[in-house]
């Protein structure tokens, strides 16, 4: 009498995790033939333990083998379905941009990331807690954005299509932005004649490489640097900013951190034995 396992496991079995519409494409998780039976994403619960005649027919070689198989499959999938839905969040809305304008199109992209948008000579318009938000800035189709607070939002490269539009844009806060990097940096010399503050603080990608683009924004007064962990020198790169920037003040590292970090870095070399 074949073994109930191996009943159970005839035939390989698809997990499909995903939208509908068939966007990411359904993930197979299928394991090498062991005693006319096979494993998917129901083995990784089992794997770890074994028994009867599938204990005695399998190798410790081909036991991690298969598991190692499982998980790289798993987490292949995981990083598509991930990146589709950054792609999702990013994309260009053009219906409402072709119906109701560049402004409306930006203010429905920031807000569906869970931002902020001010209309010239109105109030700031912000989603609840539950990301819900009013449609009655569309009437607004005809009043430029002046300020988008974009503060911890999944903004990246692609996503700025959205916001180059809005000539009329004085102030872009993009503090604690996961993925802005030195390359949407380079993209911001659309809004040079308008852009007069700019926030970058906490951005983990973004180094001097970046910082360097902003020579186009001439018309900035505020810029914030603070907090960027890709900047090496940030107190040597703050100088270097307000040079590039004389008509801008510069929030960020004291000059003297960097010189003091330097200091620092060259007593633990001398402090350090030197190796054998």
């Amino acid at each position: 009498m074949a073994h109930p396992a191996n009943q159970r496991g005839a035939g390989s079995r698809t997990a499909r995790v995903g939208p509908a519409d068939g966007e990411v494409a359904p993930l197979h998780l299928v394991a090498p033939l062991w005693n006319a039976g096979t494993r998917g994403i129901r083995g990784l619960s089992s794997a770890a333990a074994p028994e009867g005649n599938q204990q005695k027919g399998r190798s410790l070689l081909q036991f991690l083998a298969d598991r190692f198989y499982d998980v790289q499959a798993l987490r292949e999938y995981l990083f598509r379905k991930q990146a589709w839905k950054m792609h999702q969040k990013n994309r260009p809305f053009t219906y409402i941009k072709e119906r109701y304008g560049p402004y409306a199109a930006g203010a429905y992209f920031i807000l569906k990331l869970g931002g902020a948008v001010k209309f010239q000579g109105k109030e700031w318009i912000r989603s609840d807690a539950r990301g819900h938000f009013s449609l009655d800035f569309l009437k607004l189709q005809m009043v430029p954005i002046e300020a988008v607070d974009a503060s911890g939002c999944a903004v990246n490269y692609q996503g700025l299509d959205n916001l180059l539009a809005l000539k009329e844009l004085q102030v872009l806060w993009l503090q604690r932005c996961p993925h802005v990097d030195d390359w949407c940096l380079s993209r911001l010399h659309p809004l040079a004649n308008s852009l007069q503050e700019l926030s970058l603080a906490g951005c983990p990608k973004i180094s001097e490489r970046g910082l360097a683009c902003l020579h186009h924004l001439q018309n900035l007064r505020k810029l914030d640097i603070s907090d960027l962990p890709a900047v090496s020198n940030p107190g040597l790169t703050q100088i270097l900013v307000e040079e590039m920037l004389p008509d801008c003040k510069v929030v960020g590292a004291d000059w003297a951190q960097g010189l003091k970090l330097g200091q620092e870095e060259q007593y633990r070399d001398i402090a350090s034995p030197i190796p054998a």
